[in-house]
């Protein structure tokens, strides 16, 4: 069977309902997922509504996405126990870091790991996170890679740049914005930073130019006229940042842990808070034009072949998908 044969119900804290359509304004990673899928979206809040409108054993998977914050409104229905009943297998996605649910309170976090316990399977960001998941819950953990949508949306990888270098996030420590911009700061360029939603107080009298919201196609090709990328983001989840860069053939600099950046930038990814080895990689990206070279054209190639571009990745996800269906 093919993916579109299946019925699959994706839940997270999003307000709207039905499937993604192909121009939607903001394909990035989880919308272009929930496309590839044919995945019909509802609200996390509504799946008691959901079952009582369809019925018991309508999908064939329902996914959940448990929202990285207002847990404790999860707490007042049977959230798993409705879902098994709507959907013959149940799979939770991860949101955030893996340890982020140890930041609730003890009632939230001991429902979190009863939940997850609950569920058929778990998708995860990182191999890291696939390993932290089967040890927490001795359940089936796969990684979901991060999808990216390019050919499809008619962005293309860039073709020329200009002298400029632009970092992942904001002046939080979510981010690690500070410690890419003195690192950024190696190359003499213009730095200049996406406006994230955790952007504190003063942060715009940094020389750093902050780009306005855009869509994700604006932002891809935006993205295009950079020379480098700075990412030294200490909370790993998705890695669309790298993935990117990767796309336009623009190194990046990163940590370990973080499978986009280890796939696709290996030869620029240091270790968490290897502050120095990160400006040796940047100085030498900016004096030894060779390197420089090397890591585009190795990021670009990585990207071509790796499980993160829609013509592997969907293979991929659909032998999962057929493994969990047969299992019965």
């Amino acid at each position: 069977m093919g993916l579109k044969d299946y019925k699959i119900a994706w839940f997270t804290e999003g307000g709207w309902q039905g499937k993604v359509s192909l121009d939607n304004p903001n394909m990035r990673n989880d919308v272009s997922t929930k496309y590839i899928l044919g995945a019909e979206h509802y609200p996390i809040f509504n799946i008691p509504q959901v079952l009582q409108h369809f019925g018991e054993n309508y999908f064939d998977f329902g996914i959940v996405t448990l929202p990285k914050h207002n847990t404790e409104h999860l707490l007042k229905f049977d959230l798993v126990g409705d879902l098994k009943k709507l959907c013959k297998k149940t799979i939770s996605m991860q949101e955030g870091p893996h340890w982020l649910f140890q930041d609730y309170t003890m009632e939230q976090q001991i429902w979190w790991f009863n939940a997850l316990t609950e569920f058929d399977m778990l998708f995860a960001h990182n191999l890291k996170d696939v390993s932290y998941y089967k040890g927490l819950t001795n359940k089936p953990v796969h990684k979901m890679p991060t999808l990216m949508l390019t050919e499809r949306l008619g962005i293309q990888p860039r073709s020329e740049w200009s002298d400029a270098v632009i970092i992942g996030g904001n002046m939080v420590r979510w981010y690690g914005g500070f410690d890419s911009y003195i690192v950024a700061q190696e190359f003499d360029m213009p730095i200049v930073a996406p406006s994230m939603g955790r952007k504190i107080d003063r942060e715009d009298e940094m020389d750093i130019q902050h780009l306005p919201y855009m869509t994700w196609v604006d932002w891809m090709n935006n993205l295009s006229q950079y020379h480098v990328g700075v990412h030294l983001m200490p909370t790993h989840a998705a890695g669309t940042f790298a993935l990117n860069c990767a796309f336009h053939g623009i190194p990046c600099i990163g940590y370990v842990g973080l499978d986009t950046q280890e796939e696709l930038h290996p030869h620029l990814t240091v270790y968490d808070g290897d502050m120095e080895q990160a400006k040796k990689y940047a100085r030498e990206l900016k004096e030894d034009e060779e390197f420089y070279e090397e890591c585009s054209k190795t990021s670009r190639e990585y990207y071509i072949n790796s499980l993160y571009n829609e013509k592997n990745f969907v293979p991929y996800i659909t032998r999962i998908f057929e493994g969990l269906h047969e299992d019965n």
